[in-house]
């Protein structure tokens, strides 16, 4: 007797956990993509999850942070004596450009950076242009100047310290740092 009654009792909880007829599953919201381990991701902007209000969930999550989602992606990367947005770098700036324009109350800060040769007013202008590049992108795309702010280090916070052609090209960005956090 008590089999039986298992046995009904497994076959309503499984029942009860079915679908419905004619309902489709839930998906999950956030796409998830494979960066390969390159600072610029690849995904379609218009299907990332921006959901409104605030960026951190019950749980925890947090859709700026999710290392499978573009918007953790926060470095755009410059040619040498260059101040012009590469087309690469173009999808990440929209999905920072759309999420800003979905959370008028986000903030961001645009870092301009440079290698380290040159003097240190050139490159305090050469990051400056560099920050101002992404932020009229940015602009053109929707994005109010008030949640915008620019600024130019030059080549006073180097991710390499070496004198090599790779380095000096890891040093050539504009980092997108949101109100309240800390450059990475």
């Amino acid at each position: 007797m008590k089999k039986i009654a298992a046995s009904l009792l497994l076959t309503a909880l499984l029942a009860a956990c079915a679908s419905q007829p004619g309902t489709q599953p839930t998906q999950p919201t956030t796409p998830i993509t494979d960066k390969s381990g390159n600072d610029s991701a690849s995904t379609n902007p218009a299907s990332v999850d921006l959901t409104k209000g605030s960026t951190t969930d019950a749980k925890g999550y947090n859709v700026l942070t999710d290392p499978n989602n573009i918007l953790s992606s926060r470095r755009i990367y410059f040619d040498y004596d260059s101040y012009v947005v590469k087309p690469e770098f173009n999808e990440m700036v929209e999905a920072h450009s759309k999420y800003l324009n979905e959370h008028k109350d986000a903030k961001l800060i645009v870092q301009g950076n440079t290698d380290n040769r040159g003097t240190a007013e050139y490159n305090l202008a050469l990051g400056q242009k560099r920050a101002d590049a992404v932020k009229k992108q940015m602009n053109a795309l929707g994005v109010a100047d008030s949640q915008l702010e620019t600024v130019s280090f030059g080549k006073e916070k180097p991710l390499e310290s070496a004198d090599t052609e790779e380095a000096w090209a890891r040093n050539r960005r504009a980092e997108l740092v949101y109100d309240g956090e800390a450059a990475k």
